[in-house]
């Protein structure tokens, strides 16, 4: 696993946890970065993978604010296991999302 995903993956059990909540700021990339001991650059791919996944928002001068809830987060977390599972065990995204389609509501 690339140490960004490593980052997002920390950050996003933080929100998961509630030690961020919905509409809170977080802190600056930099800050961040020295706590985490790891690139700031590290720091800004993991956010963007957050801000992707909704779970963030990044405006300039604006700072970071975060976007989704622990549910949220916590479901995020449970899928991208399962994707990395996955992929470990050789099936492709398109699979598991066959698989999935093919249970009941």
């Amino acid at each position: 696993m690339l140490l960004h995903e490593q980052v997002a993956i920390e950050l996003r059990r933080a929100i998961a946890e509630g030690e961020a909540k919905p509409g809170e700021r977080m802190p600056q990339a930099k800050d961040l970065a020295a706590v985490l001991g790891v690139n700031t650059n590290t720091v800004f791919k993991a956010l963007r993978l957050l801000r992707d996944q909704g779970l963030l928002e990044i405006g300039r001068g604006r700072g970071i604010k975060v976007a989704g809830t622990p549910e949220r987060t916590a479901f995020i977390e449970r899928t991208t296991e399962l994707l990395e599972l996955g992929r470990r065990n050789g099936f492709r995204r398109d699979d598991l999302i066959a698989l999935l389609q093919s249970f009941p509501n």
